[in-house]
């Protein structure tokens, strides 16, 4: 569970690093939702 924790706080950070306007925030994040529900599912 720490290392979920871990990578989903990374993934934000790289997230919010590599977009300049609130909806690349809101389209980014998305993916990393789904990019988590994803992993959540093949376990």
């Amino acid at each position: 569970m720490k290392s979920l924790s871990t990578l989903f706080i990374a993934t934000a950070l790289l997230v919010l690093v590599g977009c300049n306007t609130v909806k690349g925030v809101g389209q980014d994040l998305q993916r990393a939702g789904e990019s988590i529900e994803d992993a959540v599912k093949k376990k």
